[in-house]
């Protein structure tokens, strides 16, 4: 494995670093390429997590340096987006502000006001039924893949964070959005970040990685590093798992072309 596409940097408010620190730590633990995806932009203030729009200049700005500082190294820029239903113009003209190489698509908010990953409510999932909390959240997944904005998908089972999950089977729950990856011919995640989570597992569980191997979902293997050190971690047994569900390849992305890679 030899690309992480999804960091942070110090930008998005709850990461610490520059693009160059990243892809220092990336070059000392053998990566090829890395891809940076701050969450984007809002046009007015709606949280204390991402960067302001007058800051995505800088955010081009820094990549653009590490590049120049690191040539060995395929550095590519994109965003995480957050899809709410209804602002969808503004990812499409977000889209049109920069020469991305990837959007990543992600679902964080199931209500205004509610960021369902934030420890700040977590004593929501106390008063409401984790089902219905799933469902919800699934839903507005589903709509995320459909809406044809995005080149993959962050974090597919992000409500289990806290170790808060429905009991029994879970496919219910993942079916619809397999569905629409196939469909759309959209690409997942693994992201190794939900290990250092008090979930302590992967983010998708290996249910959902079976079922989207059998659609034929293409995958990446992303750390979602928010520190430099953070780069490539758990790489080895994310493979392992992208391995025993039947991957042999992942994917990378240049100009928002998707590009396979032998796993």
């Amino acid at each position: 494995m030899t690309a992480d596409f999804h960091l942070h940097t110090s930008l998005c408010k709850h990461a610490s670093g520059e693009p160059a620190d990243y892809a220092q730590a990336a070059l000392e633990k053998g990566l090829r390429e890395i891809g940076f995806a701050d969450h984007n932009p809002m046009p007015e203030p709606c949280d204390d997590w991402r960067m302001g729009i007058d800051e995505l200049p800088r955010y081009i700005e820094l990549v653009q340096i590490a590049r120049e500082k690191f040539p060995q190294l395929k550095i590519r820029l994109g965003l995480e987006c957050d899809f709410i239903a209804g602002r969808e113009a503004w990812i499409e003209k977000l889209a049109g502000m920069a020469d991305w190489d990837f959007l990543i698509g992600s679902v964080h908010y199931i209500a205004p006001g509610w960021d369902v990953d934030n420890p700040k409510w977590i004593g929501r999932f106390r008063e409401i039924p984790v089902t219905e909390i799933w469902a919800t959240y699934w839903k507005i997944y589903e709509q995320c893949i459909r809406s044809g904005l995005f080149d993959f998908v962050a974090h597919a089972d992000l409500p289990k964070k806290f170790g808060f999950k429905p009991e029994g089977d879970l496919r219910a729950f993942y079916e619809p959005s397999i569905t629409a990856l196939a469909e759309k011919n959209v690409a997942v995640e693994i992201n190794t970040a939900g290990l250092r989570k008090p979930v302590h597992e992967f983010y998708p569980s290996r249910e959902f990685l079976e079922l989207a191997h059998a659609a034929n979902v293409p995958l990446l293997i992303n750390s979602d590093a928010h520190a430099p050190e953070e780069v490539g971690a758990d790489f080895a047994a994310a493979i392992e798992l992208a391995r025993a569900v039947g991957y042999t390849e992942t994917v990378t992305f240049e100009k928002r072309k998707r590009i396979s890679v032998p796993l």
